[in-house]
C-alpha cells in the first residue's frame, strides 16, 4: 500500500462535499507529475485530503478505490486520468501548513517540496506522523 496527499480548494471541492457524496472521481489534474502519481495509485491506497488555499490543512483521509481510467472531463485521447476516491475518516482535527512545517519529521513532505503540485506522495511513516499530529 502506498500513501498519497491530494488538495482542493474548499470553496471548490469541500471535504464536506466528498463526504455527502460519498466519493468521487478526481478528475482535473492537468499537471503531468500529479498525473504520473495518479497513475501509480491502486485500490487501497490511503489518501491525505487536503485543503488548498484558504485554509491550508489536512482535514480526512480518503482510499483509492479504483486505479486510473481516462478524465472524463478531458477531451477524448488527452493524456489525463482520474481515480475513484471515498472517504475513510475526518481527521480529529485539521493540521496545518503551519504545522506541517515545524515539526522536523517532516522536512521531506513532498507538500513542503513541491507545493504546487496537486498530487503528491507521502511516505508511510509521514503519513503516520500527520494523523498523529491530529489528534486533540
Amino acid at each position: 500500500m502506498k500513501h498519497w496527499l491530494v488538495k482542493s480548494e474548499p470553496e471548490a471541492y469541500s471535504w464536506a462535499t466528498f463526504v455527502r457524496e460519498d466519493g468521487t472521481a478526481w478528475t482535473g489534474v492537468r499537471n503531468y507529475q500529479a498525473r504520473n502519481n495518479l497513475n501509480l495509485m491502486q485500490p487501497g491506497d490511503l489518501v491525505l485530503f487536503y485543503h488548498s488555499v484558504s485554509e491550508k490543512a489536512v482535514v480526512g483521509v480518503a482510499e483509492v478505490t479504483a486505479q486510473a481510467i481516462p478524465d472524463p472531463t478531458a477531451e477524448a485521447g488527452s493524456p489525463w486520468v482520474a481515480v475513484a476516491l471515498r472517504p475513510v475518516q475526518a481527521l480529529p482535527r485539521p493540521v496545518s501548513l503551519a504545522q506541517l512545517k515545524a515539526d522536523a519529521r517532516l522536512s521531506e513532505l513532498a507538500l513542503l517540496r513541491q507545493s504546487r503540485l496537486s498530487v503528491l506522495p507521502v511516505r508511510p511513516e509521514e503519513f503516520d506522523v500527520v494523523l498523529s499530529l491530529s489528534q486533540p
